[in-house]
């Protein structure tokens, strides 16, 4: 039995993917921050008749340290995970800057380092899978915003989609890195923008945006079902590449600026720091 664990598993795409893992016979570890949205996956795989194959785990992962005790409690429970899926995202496009209690801006402790620290530290569990799979949802192969370097805080000019974007480019980076990290490692690790898919974050949103972006996901948005399909399609058969990246069903080119193995080792070195100021280094073993 596959065992395959999902960051943002209790709602939108995370929710779609971990109840069809659970129709094919997987074992689904969904992680969420919400108690009554992990009572609802609960209620929704024991009608499955799958109760026995689904844990929830609840964690906030804005804390590197609840990251890190996160990828403990898998370790422990889990001998081998065949496939990690990073969804947990939480759109704050407008507002202040939040910063959270170990001092990261949030979007980038949420979207971009606890995923480094669960994608570095799950590799042994990962390693012990026939065929072991990391997909990083998020929008590569979108030509927007950037990493900034000398601010990677945003501590000077904040915006909430500048934020939000770089989160998503330094998950491009975290991919790119991997297998320059890992050389020899049989993990694939895949980068994938599921495009414009109908989920609840519009809900964030001020009015009367709130409305727009909500009648443009009528229309335009495919469902969060046949959103997770390609996902789940490239778990049960990933591509041979070290690292690949997907829009849709559409392959990606690696030789591009987003990508730049330079950069991504930049930006691994740099993490790595931030990481080891709050806990333990992810293991490189």
């Amino acid at each position: 039995m596959q065992t395959i664990v999902i960051t943002g598993g209790t709602d939108g795409i995370g929710r779609a993917l971990a109840l069809h893992q659970l129709r094919r016979g997987a074992h689904v570890v969904a992680v969420g921050s919400t108690s009554a949205k992990g009572e609802a996956l609960l209620a929704e795989a024991d009608a499955l008749s799958a109760s026995g194959r689904v844990d929830f785990l609840r964690a906030d992962l804005t804390s590197v340290g609840a990251a890190q005790d996160l990828a403990s409690a898998i370790e422990d429970t889990c001998a081998r995970v065949d496939g990690l899926v990073l969804c947990a995202q939480r759109y704050r496009l407008f507002g202040p800057r939040t910063v959270t209690a170990e001092g990261f801006e949030h979007s980038f402790a949420l979207a971009y380092l606890s995923r480094y620290v669960l994608g570095h530290r799950l590799r042994s569990v990962l390693e012990s899978a026939p065929c072991p799979v990391i997909v990083n949802v998020g929008t590569p192969g979108v030509p927007l915003g950037r990493v900034h370097w000398d601010d990677l805080q945003l501590t000077r000019r904040y915006g909430g989609t500048r934020a939000t974007l770089q989160s998503f480019r330094a998950n491009d980076l975290l991919g790119a890195a991997f297998p320059e990290l890992y050389p020899d490692t049989p993990i694939r690790y895949i980068g994938y923008n599921p495009g414009v898919v109908s989920t609840g974050m519009p809900r964030h949103l001020p009015q009367p945006l709130r409305a727009l972006v909500t009648a443009v996901f009528t229309v335009a948005a495919t469902s969060a079902d046949k959103a997770a399909a390609p996902i789940a399609a490239l778990l049960e058969t990933p591509p041979d590449a070290a690292f690949s990246a997907y829009r849709g069903t559409r392959r990606l080119p690696l030789d591009t600026r987003p990508f730049r193995k330079e950069d991504a080792l930049r930006l691994h070195t740099l993490t790595r720091g931030l990481v080891d100021a709050i806990s333990p280094a992810p293991r490189e073993e």
